[in-house]
Parts: C-alpha cells; structure tokens; sequence
C-alpha cells in the first residue's frame, strides 16, 4: 500500500484544525483584552463617581449652614434689619386682624475690629490692622402703620339658588 495518497490527503484537513484553533485563540486573545480594558475603565469611573459625590456632600453642607436660622439672623442683622414687632393681617374681605406694633430691637452695631499683634492679615500694611470708626447703620424708617378707625363690613354671600 501506497502511503503517499493518505497522507497527502490528511495535511489539508490538519491545516484547516490549526488554522481554526489559532483564530478561536486569537479572537479569545482580544475579547479578553477588550473586557479587561473594560473593566479598568468601570474601576476608573466609579472612583471619580465617588469623589464627585463626596464633593457634592461637602457643598450641601456649605449651602445648609449658609440657611441655618442662626446664620440668617447673623446676616440680616449685618444688613441692618432687625426683628419685627407684632404684625397685622388683611383678611381676603378686607378686615384687619391684630393690631401692628413696632419693633423694639436696636439696630445691629458690628463688633469693633480687633488689631492682629502677628501681622498674618496679609500685605495691606499698618492700615489695615488699626480699628477704625464703628460705621452706623441707618435706622429703618419706615412709617409705623396705624389701625384703621373704620372698620370694612365684609361682603356678604349672595343667597340666589341655583333652581
């Protein structure tokens, strides 16, 4: 028996597997490659994620003790307004309700400045370290509303049916 014929016939098909099996590992080469690179960014983005939500946290807390009731009242009393006395309320009929009284508190005087002995308030030299004159805030002059003497009859329903 000739051995030429079979094996020549066998080298095609052995070449076919080989060819087939380099590919599939080939192609598994770069599919692992691409979910690892895949992976690394997911790592990357959920870092950032939790740093820009740390960062968000931060700021909230900035915005909540900027509106905290005691920081409100700081604030406007820096800008010279001050607690109001008793208020009146106008009813949807026209009535007044309460009588309105004026504000008893004193307007908002800034504590003096305080001279800094390290000289660490920066570059702005003696001047800037010396207390200067307490500046005034202009008392509010706005006129104190008076109860009306006469009083408004509120209007009365109309009793028509609708029969």
């Amino acid at each position: 028996m000739p051995s030429g014929p079979s094996t020549a016939a066998r080298t095609p098909f052995v070449l076919l597997v080989v060819l087939l099996l380099g590919g599939g590992l080939i192609t598994l080469l770069l599919l692992n490659s691409s979910l690892n690179e895949g992976s690394f960014k997911l790592s990357e983005l959920k870092k950032k994620t939790t740093e820009l939500t740390d960062q968000e946290q931060e700021l909230q807390r900035d915005v909540d003790s900027h509106f905290a009731p005691d920081a409100l009242e700081q604030r406007a009393r820096e800008l010279g307004m001050v607690p109001g006395g008793n208020p009146a309320f106008l009813g949807p009929d026209g009535t007044v309700r309460g009588v309105p009284g004026k504000s008893t508190a004193a307007p908002y005087t800034p504590p003096p400045a305080t001279p800094d002995p390290a000289g660490t308030a920066g570059n702005a030299g003696p001047a800037a370290s010396t207390p200067s004159a307490t500046p005034t805030t202009p008392s509010p002059t706005t006129p104190t509303p008076t109860p009306s003497t006469t009083s408004v009859t509120p209007k009365q329903p109309s009793t028509t049916s609708g029969r």
